[in-house]
């Protein structure tokens, strides 16, 4: 019999909130199952396994960014755009530790080809647009705020700037302000 209440959905959300709480890698069907007082084996009929259970994470948390990062950098263009769809990013990452580890998960190509992955890539090119980026600069682009974005909130997040001056954000502000720059310059006359 199904435990009422109980969803993939659910599950996903509760995961999803266990990751921010202890850590994505702590994130098993059996922690779940503990969670909601619940056998393992009763959780099967919604999810397959935990890797299951890990990709719809990864695939929630992906939605829930690419919505954040969307309302971010609607109407803006150039810097603005630029730093909107930066702090949303560092914003995300910093409230949801874990969902954000979850959004890095390496998924299949036919997963990642449907999920809010592919949004993301888009309103990356739709901020570089505004530079007059041409192929295959554009995607060299894409690659550097990626890693940029991904490397500081990474070092940030484990601690790396805590106790050094100047203070974090005023780095973070030379970083976007720095990265406008070399992006301007970069566009083709």
């Amino acid at each position: 019999m199904v435990r009422a209440g109980l969803t993939p959905e659910r599950l996903t959300r509760a995961g999803a909130e266990l990751a921010d709480e202890a850590g994505f890698e702590h994130v098993t069907v059996s922690a779940l199952a503990r969670l909601f007082d619940v056998k393992v084996a009763s959780l099967y009929s919604h999810v397959k396994s935990s890797q299951d259970l890990r990709t719809r994470i990864a695939l929630f948390a992906l939605e829930e960014l690419a919505d954040r990062v969307s309302d971010a950098v609607a109407g803006r263009a150039g810097r603005d755009a630029l730093a909107a769809f930066a702090n949303a990013y560092r914003d995300y990452a910093r409230e949801h530790p874990g969902r954000y580890d979850a959004a890095r998960l390496r998924l299949d190509a036919e997963t990642a080809a449907a999920s809010a992955g592919v949004r993301h890539a888009q309103m990356t090119r739709a901020i570089l647009r505004g530079y007059d980026l041409p192929e295959p600069e554009q995607t060299h682009a894409v690659r550097m705020l990626g890693s940029v974005f991904h490397g500081y909130v990474s070092l940030e997040l484990a601690g790396g700037f805590a106790h050094s001056a100047p203070d974090a954000q005023q780095s973070w502000d030379w970083i976007i302000d720095s990265l406008d720059v070399l992006l301007r310059n970069r566009a083709t006359p």
